[in-house]
């Protein structure tokens, strides 16, 4: 079987017909998948990446580092609307790649998503059980909300180890069983804390506003001689490296926010539950990305305003909006238990739409083969891919408990961006191997967008730190390990070339 096989336009559509009954409900319209996005979208991307990326890369220059971030996303996204609207099947960029270059590259991509979903998930989880400690005074000892592999000193100057994040763990199990009742019901309650966390963010952008202090903003990059900060652990940080200042730390600042516009691509991972995923998927893709960009940029320059870059690395490192309010906007405490209540129900919509997302590609997946049964298989009541799910929240709680955050985080950032450069190439192969496909949306000026989106997509990868790319390698050689050894030889697609009369029909 070549590892190039692909899954034909009309049989994929043929699937998504043959599906409409007994597969995944259609319960989504075109403004349930804007706010799925930006539920995805606005969470610890922009609570505390924001405050990670000023601190250690960008300082007030994170500005411009969520623009280099949005414009990537912009022309990935123009991509991902095209797609979502040809072939509105659960699997995202997995399911694209399958059809226009072959089988080895969708496992590729679905291999990627594990790290940009599941992790996604964990990081954020473990955001959650930052800001729930904040919320309840520091009630928590720092052990039993911290990964073995992170320390900090007290205030009385005692160092503490962390043992095992449980809050992250509360919160990763409590969501898991919401998407296993139902996409309606989890879509219904990502609405609602949709609605208030967006309202939550206007309200510290327009106060904060008043409390931006310009001298924050001077200079606006990173000088290459700025003095080292300390950390939370008594060290300092130095800012000597070619991407912790300047503009190269404005674009490892990109590479790190970018983790906070996942969301938008989480969307077409719930085409094949979407109403009409032809006219809503593009809608819900690029709308959510438009709205949260500007949210974004606005909310960043507020942040360093009212902080200096510098207080990110120790103080306000963990719940950065909230030691923002309560060191520098006296009288505003109010305000600051609004945000953290707010933070912390807008981080439980994102890691609500990962988990599914994450559960959706699995499905897919499943379904032709390259994964066990298990993951696609649906609970009888609620026509949801249960037992994914659980399986799940076993995989992502033991990255949430045990490992640190902005490991994770990054690994996420990575696992996307190459998912969107993927799904750029694929529109250019699609166009000029399939021109008079029926294209209800059509991404603009290719293949110049497109390339464009993978040279910003690529220059954000080279920019992440070295462990990070390592750890990224490691990843998916142990991916492909899977693949050959189990995946290829389990192909529904594969079994059908020398099966089939009509097997040419999938190649």
């Amino acid at each position: 079987m070549s590892l190039f096989v692909k899954k034909s336009i009309s049989g994929l559509l043929a699937q998504a017909g043959a599906d409409s009954g007994n597969g995944l409900k259609k319960t989504l319209g075109a403004g349930s998948l804007v706010a799925l996005g930006i539920g995805a979208i606005i969470g610890a991307g922009l609570f505390v990446r924001t405050a990670l990326a000023a601190g250690e890369h960008a300082g007030p220059a994170v500005t411009i580092s969520f623009i280099i971030a949005a414009v990537g996303c912009a022309f990935a996204g123009l991509c991902y609307a095209e797609f979502a609207s040809i072939i509105p099947i659960a699997g995202s960029a997995y399911t694209y790649a399958y059809a226009t270059m072959g089988e080895i590259i969708a496992w590729i991509i679905g291999w990627s998503l594990i790290l940009e979903y599941a992790l996604g998930a964990a990081t954020v989880s473990i955001s959650w059980s930052e800001y729930a400690n904040k919320l309840l005074g520091g009630a928590i000892p720092y052990e039993w909300c911290h990964s073995p592999f992170e320390k900090a000193a007290d205030a009385a100057g005692v160092l503490h180890h962390g043992l095992i994040n449980l809050p992250a763990l509360v919160i990763l199990l409590l969501l898991s069983l919401l998407l296993i009742k139902g996409t309606q019901e989890s879509a219904t309650v990502n609405a609602i804390i949709v609605f208030i966390k967006v309202a939550i963010v206007l309200v510290f952008i327009a106060i904060g506003w008043q409390y931006v202090n310009p001298s924050n903003h001077t200079p606006y990059l990173i000088p290459d001689n700025a003095p080292d900060a300390l950390k939370p652990d008594n060290t300092y940080y130095s800012y000597k490296g070619f991407f912790d200042h300047g503009w190269g730390g404005v674009l490892r600042g990109a590479a790190v926010v970018f983790f906070a516009f996942i969301g938008f691509d989480a969307v077409s991972t719930a085409a094949q539950e979407a109403k009409n995923p032809k006219r809503d998927m593009p809608i819900g893709i690029l709308g959510s990305l438009v709205v949260c960009t500007i949210l974004y940029v606005l909310f960043s320059w507020v942040l360093t305003g009212v902080a200096p870059y510098t207080d990110f690395i120790k103080s306000g490192k963990e719940a950065s909006v909230s030691y923002a309010i309560e060191t520098y906007m006296h009288n505003y405490h109010w305000l600051s238990l609004l945000v953290t209540i707010a933070i912390l129900a807008g981080f439980s919509s994102v890691i609500l739409v990962m988990l599914m997302g994450q559960s959706r590609v699995f499905y897919t997946m499943s379904t032709d083969g390259l994964l066990p049964k298990v993951f696609s298989d649906l609970h009888p009541k609620f026509r949801t891919p249960y037992k994914s799910n659980m399986l799940l929240f076993i995989f992502v709680g033991l990255f949430a408990a045990f490992v640190p955050g902005d490991v994770t985080g990054d690994l996420t950032s990575i696992g996307t961006l190459f998912a969107f450069v993927l799904v750029c190439i694929g529109v250019i192969i699609l166009r000029k191997k399939e021109p008079n496909l029926v294209r209800p949306f059509k991404t603009p000026l290719v293949p110049l967008v497109p390339i464009l989106g993978i040279v910003v997509c690529t220059a954000m990868i080279v920019s992440l730190s070295e462990k990070t790319l390592v750890s990224a390698g490691v990843w998916m050689l142990a991916g492909l390990v899977i693949y050959f050894t189990y995946s290829k030889s389990r192909s529904k697609i594969g079994s059908a070339i020398d099966s089939l009369p009509n097997a040419k029909d999938f190649g």
